[in-house]
């Protein structure tokens, strides 16, 4: 088995599993960090010999908090400004709860097809040959088994594609261990250095300025 490529930089593509990341962050430094340069972190995670391809962040739309939803839509404006970064989003679904002990119900959102399209965007990624290195920050282990399938295309083709996992600050997963070629945790220090500017201006004329409630 030989790995990729045959010559020339790794192409990496890094795979960023927005909610995953998001309660880490406000666990690490409450709101303070939640303006982070996605990008800009993916390329310093690389190692010399790599070259980023691709960097997808896979998040929902908030719901029914309005100041929520403006500074989600603002941030993810600014994400996509320099053009190197997709934002690929999912949906929430409504469900019923009841307390078991007083009957009480109440209505809550559950995440939906974000761990679908992050394995879906990885498995297509490597099976179209778009990437060489994979470059997943998460610790959901539902996606081993997207991890599990890139193995099978290698196997096929008699190639390698190098599997490393970031784990959010203070997440970690012995399944994702397990079946990638490296991993670490995400730092503070780096998180700290990767934060975007204040105020970040699009192509087009555009600005988005970071939240007052973010600071």
């Amino acid at each position: 088995m030989r790995d990729k490529p045959t010559g020339g930089p790794a192409r990496a593509g890094v795979y960023v599993d927005g909610y995953n990341l998001y309660y880490s962050l406000r666990r690490l430094g409450g709101r303070r960090y939640l303006w982070l340069d996605l990008a800009g972190l993916a390329a310093r995670l690389l190692r010399e010999d790599q070259v980023l391809e691709a960097v997808r962040y896979f998040t929902a739309p908030v719901r029914r908090d309005p100041g929520a939803v403006t500074r989600q839509r603002r941030y993810l404006a600014a994400l996509e400004c320099g053009g190197a970064l997709k934002v690929v989003l999912g949906r929430f679904q409504e469900k019923r709860m009841r307390c078991r002990d007083c009957g009480a119900c109440w209505r809550t959102y559950e995440e939906k097809q974000t761990d679908v399209a992050i394995a879906t965007a990885m498995v297509a990624d490597v099976a179209l040959d778009r990437v060489d290195v994979v470059l997943l920050i998460s610790a959901d282990s539902d996606l081993c088994a997207a991890v599990h399938t890139i193995r099978e295309i290698d196997a096929h083709r008699g190639t390698k594609t190098r599997i490393v996992t970031v784990f959010p600050p203070g997440k970690s997963s012995d399944r994702l261990r397990g079946v990638s070629d490296a991993w670490f945790p995400l730092g503070e220090a780096v998180i700290r250095r990767c934060q975007l500017p204040d105020v970040v201006r699009g192509g087009d004329g555009s600005s988005y300025r970071r939240p007052s409630h973010w600071s």
